[in-house]
């Protein structure tokens, strides 16, 4: 029997960390972000940053990276796909559990009892979640966010051919500067 599992993919700054957390310390099972990180790590032997990076954005220029370095056979992102393919798919093994990012919706689609969350909220929203949660002040917050999120969809494409954020690539979207952290958090846990 798949275990049932809940993904949730994220605009960067809606909050979709903290409401896969709260989601799964209400359910009583294990939520795995960090976690994913730390084991890819141990297995690659790459540093925390770099796969902290490179397994959720396309570095710098998306065409580039994703075209200059393959006559060669695989990148290190290529690597560190392959690895967190087998680390989430692993995890999803284990049991019911919540996974953040890192395309786990494509990874676990026929491999679990899968519900796909998108939480995304609009720029005013994450822009001042950014700088009061996270510190972020070094660039405009705008910026911050389009970079992210440009970055974070071409790397969902690349290794997935979806559509990041295309709500029928899921089976919930929520917006949680409208319905507010703690909403989504309920709605999501009244589905499971």
């Amino acid at each position: 029997m798949k275990n049932r599992v809940i993904t949730i993919s994220r605009e960067f700054g809606s909050g979709g960390r903290t409401i896969g957390k709260k989601v799964a310390e209400q359910l009583g099972i294990p939520c795995y972000d960090a976690e994913i990180i730390q084991e890819m790590v141990k297995e690659t032997g790459f540093t925390p940053e770099y796969v902290k990076e490179a397994g959720e954005y396309t570095p710098g220029s998306f065409l580039s990276s994703a075209f200059s370095n393959r006559l060669f056979g695989l990148t290190n992102e290529d690597i560190l796909w392959e690895h967190q393919y087998k680390v989430i798919t692993e995890l999803a093994q284990k049991g019911p559990c919540v996974i953040v990012g890192r395309c786990a919706d494509y990874i676990l689609q026929d491999k679990a009892d899968c519900l796909k969350v998108f939480i995304h909220a609009d720029m005013d929203f994450r822009a001042l979640r950014i700088v009061e949660v996270y510190g972020e002040r070094e660039q405009s917050p705008e910026d911050r966010l389009r970079d992210k999120d440009k970055r974070r969809a071409a790397y969902h494409r690349f290794y997935t051919d979806m559509k990041w954020g295309y709500a029928q690539n899921y089976h919930l979207t929520l917006n949680s500067g409208v319905l507010g952290i703690d909403q989504c958090v309920n709605i999501i846990t009244s589905l499971y």
